[in-house]
Formats: structure tokens, C-alpha cells, sequence
């Protein structure tokens, strides 16, 4: 029910080839506080936020090293990944060390899990995985990457497969108490159907942003202007936090996805640090006009340890 970094990527890899492109294309097939932005606040978030980073980590094994590399970065938020049953699992001990090492740098450790399974299980995701990660004492809020879209039934169902997916957030919010709940979501959200509460047609990136404190973009593109660039493909996610007042995330992948051009125009994989830095300022000053921007977050840190200065 956890999926290995390695599987991760592959997913997204395959999810990326299908998928990339225009959104008309789609429709044809901070430092974040610790209590949850709500409603109203996105303006004060944003303005504190531009410059804020999180990053993901998939790995654990090296708690000193990550947590430097993080402070090195700019890291203000690390979402961490945490296996089903943290409190007997035998990634404890490094997951704690990581978690008290970054909190005693000031760096935010949110708990990060997901599979597309979960869609399936969600009284498993509640007792295995959201309860024992809670019960640590280690997080400050909870990360989910769950990409329903993986699933063998969105190609022939995906109403239901979205339904589902929207009664998982509805549950692990009403479980997780005063811990905070962000999701990842793909850029092409919005051209997804889902349904209101209401009954009223809605698109599933709105409706994930109603369910949690604030959503994450994959907005995976090496270049920030012009068309197919960062910025443009994240306007929806942006436009629909700003109308919603949730902070949204603007996500950048710094791993190999494969050699063709759709995959290389989704990776910094093979640039420096330093021209890496250059579009990311340009995708700060050009979010920064958004009220609900809420700062970058590097996918991951394996990644972006590799990349040369």
C-alpha cells in the first residue's frame, strides 16, 4: 500500500507522457505556518511566501545529510515519506532523527504518503498509516501524493475513481484533528470533471482544494515563461486557489524521467543549481502576482543532492 520512490517516478513518468501538453489537449482525452492557511488569509500567506521552499523525501536513510542539504536549499518545509505503521516500523529511528534534526533547524516536517490504492482502502489508509504517523508526535500537518489517475479503473470509470478519491480526502480530514492536510495534484486538474457537494458540476482540482489546507502543483516544466511553461500551466491551479483562498504550491522535478522531449521539458535532471535558480526566480516573480502563491517545492531531495552547482 506504500509505493517506493522508484515506483513513484515510474507513474509519474507514464502519467506525464500521456497527459503532457496543453490543457485543451488534456480535455481531448511559504515558510507555511503551523496551523492551517484558512480561508481569508491567502494574501498575508503569499506575501510571506514567494521565497519559500518545501521539498520532498522519499528517502530517509540519511537524516544528517538530507536535513543539511535542505538547510543549504532554503528549505522551509519537508514532507517526509512515512510507511504504514511508523510507530513499529524499522524506518523509525531514522525518521525521528530527520524530523528532530529539521525541526531544531527551523524547517516544517509534514508526514508524506500516498499510493492509488488508497483510493480503494481508505479505512486502511486511516488505521495504518494517518493514525500511527499522528501517534509519533513527529509531523506538523500530513502530505498526500495518492495520483488516482494511476489506477487501472481511471481509463474506464473515472467518475467513480474520482468520487472515491474525494471520499478518502473526506476522511482522513475528519481523522486528522488539528494536523493540517495538503494533496499533490497534476496541473491538468482542472480539466477533470467532479461532482459538489452541492450537486453542482465542479473540476477535481477545486474540490481537492475545498477538502484540504492547501494543495501542492506538479507544475513540472524547466522553463517558467511562455507557453507549456511553469507558469502557464499552473494559471488554473492559481486562479482556483485564489477564488477558494487556499495557498497553492508550485512544484518543480529534478530526477531522470526519460530521454524524449516531453520528459526532458518536465526535469531540470542534467542542469546546474545555478541555471536551475534562474527560472525559479522567474517563477516566483511571475506567481507572485497571485494571491494564493505559496512558494516552490523541489521534487526531491535525491535529486536535487545529484544536481552539480
Amino acid at each position: 500500500m506504500f509505493s517506493t520512490p522508484r515506483a513513484r517516478a515510474t507513474r509519474l513518468v507514464a502519467a506525464a507522457l500521456a497527459l503532457a501538453g496543453s490543457a485543451a489537449a488534456l480535455v481531448a482525452m511559504a515558510p507555511v505556518a503551523a496551523a492551517a492557511p484558512q480561508a481569508g488569509t491567502v494574501t498575508a500567506v503569499a506575501s510571506a511566501a514567494q521565497d519559500t521552499r518545501a521539498m520532498w523525501v522519499w528517502d530517509t536513510s540519511t537524516p544528517a545529510a538530507t536535513v543539511d542539504l535542505a538547510v543549504s536549499a532554503g528549505i522551509d518545509q519537508l514532507f517526509v515519506a512515512v510507511p504504514p505503521n511508523l510507530t513499529t516500523s524499522s524506518q523509525l529511528p531514522n525518521i525521528k532523527a530527520l524530523s528532530d534534526r529539521a525541526r531544531a533547524a527551523g524547517i516544517r516536517v509534514d508526514a508524506l504518503g500516498g499510493d492509488p490504492g488508497w483510493v480503494d482502502n481508505p479505512t486502511w489508509v486511516i488505521t495504518y498509516w494517518l493514525k500511527p504517523a499522528k501517534s509519533s508526535g513527529l509531523f506538523t500537518g500530513i502530505h498526500v501524493d495518492v495520483e488516482p489517475y494511476s489506477t487501472s479503473a481511471w481509463g474506464t470509470d473515472q467518475a467513480t475513481v474520482v468520487s472515491k478519491y474525494l471520499t478518502l480526502l473526506d476522511k482522513l480530514k475528519a481523522n486528522a484533528g488539528t494536523y493540517p492536510i495538503e494533496a499533490d495534484i497534476p496541473f491538468w486538474f482542472n480539466t477533470i470533471h467532479a461532482v459538489a457537494s452541492t450537486g453542482a458540476a465542479s473540476t477535481l482540482d477545486r474540490e481537492i482544494m475545498k477538502r484540504t489546507a492547501g494543495v501542492t502543483v506538479m507544475s513540472y516544466r524547466n522553463t517558467a515563461a511562455g507557453t507549456d511553461g511553469t507558469l502557464d500551466i499552473a494559471t488554473p491551479a492559481l486562479a482556483a486557489g485564489a477564488a477558494l483562498g487556499k495557498p497553492v504550491r508550485l512544484g518543480q522535478e529534478t530526477n531522470y524521467l526519460g530521454a524524449t522531449a516531453v520528459d526532458t521539458k518536465q526535469t531540470f535532471y542534467g542542469w546546474t543549481r545555478t541555471a536551475m535558480e534562474a527560472q525559479l526566480a522567474q517563477v516566483n516573480s511571475g506567481a507572485s502576482a497571485s494571491a494564493t502563491y505559496a512558494g516552490l517545492a523541489i521534487h526531491d531531495a535525491t535529486g536535487y543532492a545529484a544536481m552539480a552547482p
